[in-house]
């Protein structure tokens, strides 16, 4: 079973989309914060990231790249989530680190699709 850090400040998405992802056969962690995602990504690595860029105290932004050069964390996937759907802000995304990138307001089907194709397959049914 595939362990995702839903890394996400807003209250209404977070229980929405771990709800979710729960029923899709997803464990899902959560965090309030980027300084909070960083923390809990390095004392027990998930399989894969959500990162709303967001966040209070450390942007989503940051925290990826923080993520992304500490080697005990460098390897997790990372989907930024974002209302913002400019083409620079993927860029800007992708530049941070991340592997992938999806808008809000969530559509779970193409969500899903991103993470099957990160975890290699592993993905739940």
């Amino acid at each position: 079973m595939a362990r995702i850090l839903l890394v996400e400040d807003n209250e209404m998405n977070r229980d929405m989309l771990s709800r979710r992802l729960e029923r899709k056969g997803f464990t899902v962690l959560l965090a309030m914060d980027g300084a909070q995602g960083v923390q809990m990504a390095a004392s027990d690595p998930p399989d894969l990231i959500l990162m709303d860029m967001s966040l209070p105290v450390l942007d989503g932004w940051e925290a990826t790249r923080q993520l992304k050069t500490d080697p005990k964390t460098r390897a997790i996937p990372i989907i930024a989530l974002t209302a913002h759907a400019m083409p620079e802000d993927e860029r800007k995304a992708r530049e941070a680190g991340c592997d992938d990138y999806d808008t809000k307001p969530i559509e779970l089907p193409r969500l899903l699709g991103k993470i099957e194709a990160l975890l290699g397959g592993t993905a739940p049914a």
